[in-house]
Order: C-alpha cells, then structure tokens, then sequence
C-alpha cells in the first residue's frame, strides 16, 4: 500500500495520531502507578495509628500496590496535617485523622493548613465512644449527683484531660456549658498520667475513651456515669446517656476519617470511597476494630464532608465561649 491511496490530508492526519500513540499510556496513567501513603499525625499504637495499620494491608490487595502507614507526629497533629495538605494532590498521600483535626485551627494561633479547603473528604472510617466517669470515692452514683455536687461546690473539684485542647478537654469543657457547673481543668501530658491520678482520687472525674474504662469499671475502680454519645454504648448497656439525664447538646465522640489533599481528581476519591467502605464491610475488619473499642461508620465522601463543616463550626464555637487556647 502507497501512499498515493490516501489523500494528503488524510495521510497527515493518521501520521500525526500515530505519533502520540508512545504517550498515550503516560496520559491516562492508571491509578494508583506506586505505593500509597497513609499518614498518621500522632505517635504510634493510637486509634489512628490502629486503624490506619488495620485497613492498609486489605486496601494493598484490592489496589494492586503497597500501602504504607508513614507517623508524622507533633504540636498536637499539626505537622503530619500540614505535610498532606502542601503534599501532590494524586491519590498517592492521604491522612488519618481524628476529631482534633477539625478543633486545632480554633485552638492555636496559626496552624499549616485549612479544614475546609486545604483537602477532599474521602470519608469516615470509625466512632469511638467516650464516657463520664468519676473515682468511686466521690460522692456520686449518678451523673444527677454529680452535677449537684460540682454545684454545691464550684471550682474546688478536677478533672483530668490527656492535654490541652484534647478531644477528652473539649468534650468536658462542652459538657460544663451544658450542665452548667464550674470544675477545674487538670491537664496532663498524655491519658497515662491522667488516669492515674483518676484512680488515686487526685482528680474525681474525667471523661476518656469507653474501650480504657471498660476493664476499670468491670472491676470497681471507675464508676461510669455516662456515655457522651446519642445512643448507649453496646459494650456497656448499663449506662445511660449524657441526654438521658436531661444533659442536651454535650453529645460527643472521636471520629476517625480519611482525606486527600484539595485538588485530587475526583474519580480518584471516588474509587478511594469505594475501596475503603468495602474494606470496612469486611466482618474481620469490624471485630479487629471492635477490640479497640471502636466502631465501623462508612459513608460517602459528601456526608463526611458535612461532618467536617459541622463539627468545625461546633468546635468553634465552644472553644470561644470556654476560652480555650493550646498556645
């Protein structure tokens, strides 16, 4: 076959097409083409850490490449939080963040980047449940009996928090608006020292995750006079809620959750979601996550998008009026 067969400005046409044939592939280059990177803003053996560790090896297998869980700790999640957010918008970093992500901005004076516009929701991941407790040696056996007493005396009883600006701090502090009692902050640096000194009587009152309470109540060292979440807590049905007690509005718990910086392609985040709520589904994966004593929550990238909105704006608005500051 000549040339001469086709016309002139057909045979041009097909010649220039074939020259673009070599790069093709590299334009519409599959993702994911290396390793994926999931960064946790925290040390080590967290629930971030334990829920990123989880999930990583069933994504690996259903991405076809390896998932790597890479900690980024410091100044309270900021660090690792910046790094994605300033990090190529590609699928091929993501966070694993938890509730203080949205509370940090309001909390520090400056922090490396926006909740709300420095990354795309992929989607929650998981709740964890946190509860009210107090030393068994104040005199309270309900939550009623607490407030009265936190009222009958203000300022003169503690309670702990694992540091300032915590989920655990914020949480009481949302409470004491809502309760409407005045009891002094004691924050540590870490919730070893803070439960300690709960269970030694240095401080009467504290409210931590269900899953580190559990075996102090179980055997008498803590009394669990709430669940600061909407519904009671399945591991302990015995306790009621904060709004069951006529405290409204203090509902509270970690959330866990996946993003990626602004500006992924969408059908990346799409096929994240996808491959994510499809991990999470799997029965192994929910009992792994149970043992740590959290709970599976899937969804799509929009709804956990609105989480985010939401939660910042609440955030906000009780750290303003408590007059809370990491700095």
């Amino acid at each position: 076959m000549t040339h001469s067969m086709f016309p002139r400005r057909t045979w041009l046409a097909v010649s220039f097409a074939a020259t673009l044939l070599p790069w093709a592939p590299a334009a519409r280059a599959a993702w994911p083409e290396r390793p994926i990177t999931i960064v946790v803003p925290y040390t080590p053996g967290t629930s971030m850490d334990t829920l990123a560790r989880t999930l990583s090896p069933k994504l690996a297998q259903r991405l076809g490449q390896p998932v790597i869980v890479e900690n980024r700790p410091g100044a309270s999640g900021n660090i690792g939080t910046g790094y994605v957010a300033n990090a190529a918008p590609d699928g091929h970093t993501l966070l694993m963040t938890v509730s203080t992500f949205v509370m940090n901005p309001s909390l520090f004076k400056s922090v490396p980047y926006d909740p709300l516009t420095s990354f795309v929701p992929i989607g929650q991941v998981a709740v964890g449940a946190l509860v009210f407790a107090v030393n068994p040696a104040f005199q309270a056996g309900t939550l009623d009996e607490a407030i009265k007493a936190f009222r009958s005396r203000p300022g003169q009883y503690a309670y702990a928090s694992p540091g300032k600006g915590t989920p655990q701090h914020l949480a009481m502090e949302l409470f004491k608006l809502h309760a409407g009692v005045d009891v002094m902050h004691v924050p540590y640096s870490g919730s070893a020292g803070a439960v300690t000194d709960l269970l030694g009587g240095q401080v009467q009152a504290m409210i931590l995750p269900a899953n580190t309470a559990l075996g102090l109540k179980q055997s008498g060292k803590l009394r669990v006079l709430a669940a600061t979440q909407p519904r009671r807590i399945e591991v302990m049905p015995d306790v009621p809620t904060l709004a069951e007690q006529g405290v409204h509005g203090a509902d509270v718990g970690l959330w866990f959750g996946m993003l990626a910086p602004a500006r992924t392609p969408q059908a990346v985040v799409t096929a994240l979601n996808r491959e994510i709520n499809q991990v999470l589904a799997m029965p192994d994966i929910q009992q792994s996550l149970d043992k740590q004593g959290l709970t599976v929550v899937s969804g799509t990238p929009e709804a956990f998008g609105q989480l985010v909105s939401t939660e910042h704006a609440r955030w906000a608005d009780v750290i303003r009026k408590a007059r809370i500051s990491a700095d």
